[in-house]
């Protein structure tokens, strides 16, 4: 096992400390170490004093197969594992062990063994976490090869039904979905690289990297169009209703910060949760305010008790029930709203943000700082 360097410095510490000891003569701390299949072996991983050599594993110091009143062993333990022992020696002559010193060095074979059995914890946390990341190359590497196919046969596919085709929209809509596919598969490959870059503005992690335009002429309508034909192809699929607008308000159109790419984001959760959790049948659909906009279905009411709990991490409601989920969805899109100065909350009947929308279901209004913005470039 490789100890981590802060664990040998505390070691060190440690036994640092007991300098003063008039009596003491020596330190040493071993711990067990197995090699390829082999007996495991207490080896030196601190003595004090400090010396240029150190010290051999027990089984090879002849000087300790012969017994000494001199010399106390205290069992590093974890239950009933030996993770290793300390050694002490008290010089010659003495009138035997000081009750003082046999204390402290108990407590210190303690605080050893605590630390030690948190090093093997990390250890094996680090072993665990490079396996990991070797799945997830490997399993990266594999996915490149059928998505790039995918968009090879898409364009083909492009190819034969020409530009008049009516169905040349579900091929686009192919081709968009491969590069969002990509950009997950990026997301995946950085994941499992051993050192990530630490951004210290960035709180909490994008769920689904969104499909932003190629251009930098950032739009929220240029984020949600993609967004929306993915929508409209699922509700088809579903055989429910769906609705979208059919006008788009100035500020949709105006060019926005590039840390707003989040709102695709969070619509992008809000659409997979309506459609996974609402009824079969109910519809879904997106409408456009003068300061934001709401994701709403028909279904079932979300529960009094429950309207405030699904933003907090890891809370799943009750009707949700076999479908997956990690219950991080909207905790981290209310996060990510209020980082760029909006907000995102639950609104029980759609009715109430307009008329046309349904007075049974859910709402979810997600609002911007849009007349700032707006004023700003005025």
């Amino acid at each position: 096992m490789q100890l981590s360097s802060r664990f040998i410095n505390l070691v060190q510490q440690q036994l640092f400390s007991f300098k003063e000891e008039e009596f003491l003569e020596r330190l040493v701390v071993y711990i067990a170490q197995a090699k390829g299949g082999e007996e495991p072996s207490l080896e030196v991983v601190g003595q004090w004093p400090d010396l240029p050599n150190t010290l051999p594993p027990v089984e090879e110091d002849s000087e300790l197969r012969t017994p000494s009143p001199n010399r106390r062993w205290y069992p590093l333990r974890e239950g009933t594992i030996l993770l290793g022992v300390l050694r002490a020696e008290i010089k010659l002559p003495t009138s035997g062990w000081p009750d003082n010193l046999d204390s402290r060095i108990q407590a210190l074979a303690i605080a050893l063994a605590n630390s030690l059995s948190l090093e093997l914890d990390r250890s094996k946390l680090v072993d665990e976490l490079g396996q990991q990341r070797e799945q997830i190359s490997l399993m990266v590497h594999q996915l490149r090869n059928p998505v790039a196919a995918l968009r090879t046969y898409a364009q083909l596919l492009l190819r034969r039904l020409g530009p008049e085709n009516s169905d040349i929209n579900l091929v686009q809509g192919l081709l968009l979905e491969q590069e969002q596919l990509n950009r997950y598969i990026t997301a995946l490959d950085q994941i499992g690289q051993p050192k990530l870059p630490i951004e210290s503005e960035v709180s909490a992690p994008l769920l689904l990297p969104p499909l932003l335009p190629q251009n930098p002429e950032l739009t929220v309508r240029a984020l949600l169009e993609p967004l929306l034909a993915r929508a409209a192809a699922t509700a088809n699929l579903q055989g429910r209703p769906w609705r979208q607008p059919a006008k788009w308000p100035i500020w949709t159109e105006k060019k926005r910060p590039s840390g707003d790419g989040v709102v695709a984001e969070i619509v992008a959760n809000l659409f997979e949760n309506a459609f996974r959790y609402s009824q079969h049948g109910k519809a879904i659909g997106l409408h456009l305010l003068q300061d934001g906009l709401c994701v709403w279905d028909e279904g079932t009411p979300i529960s009094s008790d429950e309207r405030e709990k699904i933003f907090e991490k890891g809370f799943r409601g009750r009707e949700k029930g076999a479908n997956s989920g990690s219950g991080l969805g909207l905790a981290l899109g209310r996060q990510l709203a209020e980082k760029i100065g909006g907000t995102l909350e639950l609104i029980l009947s759609p009715a109430t943000i307009d008329l046309s929308l349904p007075e049974e279901g859910n709402a979810f209004l997600l609002t911007l700082p849009i007349k700032e913005s707006l004023t700003k470039e005025a």
